[in-house]
């Protein structure tokens, strides 16, 4: 059966859907396609792994979890995905969600970072740090479809993402040292991903 990427990418939500409209409002057309892929690569891998997952907050979490890199919302004195998540808590406020709920969608942002997230205990959490990770820096791709890869990432391209976030990250790692940002940055894996992508998806 052919993939339907148009219903893969909507958002699940109205809630959702003002959450994309402030990705768009505030990030790069770069960044907004890296989060919506890493929507696509967390939902489709939830479904495969047969996880219950509440789609509406991973939406919302795969949306804003960069807004700490961008101008607008980069805290000088914490890390992005600390800044990130404090967005996320205002949006989810301000979107009428009870406080727990508003916690969770901060907590999926700021692990987003991590190296490792339970999947048990946190399948949101677990599903936005795989995601995250295979899109920036390629890890492990086996887990999806190949084809599922060079659909969706025809439809949404890097459009000199891996150049860009390379530079956020950089500098992230530069002023704010000891954060996952400057682990990111030594490592050199988003450099390395775009290789992996190019050769993915060309």
């Amino acid at each position: 059966m052919p993939l339907d990427v148009d219903a893969l990418l909507a958002p699940p939500t109205p809630i959702a859907a003002a959450a994309l409209e402030v990705l768009t409002a505030w990030s790069t057309p770069a960044l907004v396609n890296h989060c919506l892929r890493s929507w696509a690569w967390a939902t489709t891998l939830g479904d495969a792994l047969g996880l219950d997952v509440d789609t509406d907050l991973l939406y919302v979490a795969a949306m804003l979890h960069d807004l700490g890199v961008t101008p607008s919302f980069d805290a000088h004195a914490i890390p992005f995905e600390s800044a990130g998540g404090a967005v996320a808590w205002t949006f989810a406020a301000g979107a009428g969600w009870p406080l727990d709920r508003r916690v969770r969608v901060q907590e999926i942002i700021e692990r987003h970072m991590w190296t490792w997230v339970d999947p048990h205990q946190d399948p949101e959490g677990h599903l936005l740090e795989v995601s995250t990770s295979l899109d920036v820096s390629g890890a492990a791709p086996e887990r999806w479809d190949a084809g599922l890869l060079r659909e969706v990432a025809a439809r949404l391209p890097r459009l000199g993402f891996t150049t860009e976030f390379d530079g956020l990250i950089h500098g992230q790692a530069h002023r704010k040292p000891g954060t996952a940002a400057e682990r990111l940055d030594r490592s050199g894996r988003v450099r390395a991903g775009g290789e992996v992508w190019s050769a993915l998806a060309p």
